[in-house]
């Protein structure tokens, strides 16, 4: 049985945020970069349901894992990398 592979517009759907790709862009835009130690559910701008899906994925390398860590590496790169 293979693995569901999921997109950044279904993360964003999935996490209740506008998923075109104009609004995904302006939300990394707006709240990147992180700062390298600050873990990517602990972010404020997440709800508490949002950081703990967030959290749930990496923690149990569910099947948003690799899509979430795709989020987290775009929101530390920073603006315009």
């Amino acid at each position: 049985m293979e693995a569901p592979t999921h997109s950044l517009p279904n993360l964003f759907k999935q996490l209740g945020l506008a998923h075109d790709a104009e609004s995904i862009d302006k939300f990394i835009a707006t709240h990147s970069p992180l700062k390298p130690e600050l873990h990517l559910a602990d972010a404020f701008f997440w709800s508490k349901s949002q950081a703990q899906f967030l959290r749930e994925e990496i923690r149990e390398d569910a099947d948003w894992a690799e899509v979430v860590d795709q989020l987290n590496v775009l929101l530390r790169k920073g603006r315009g990398v």
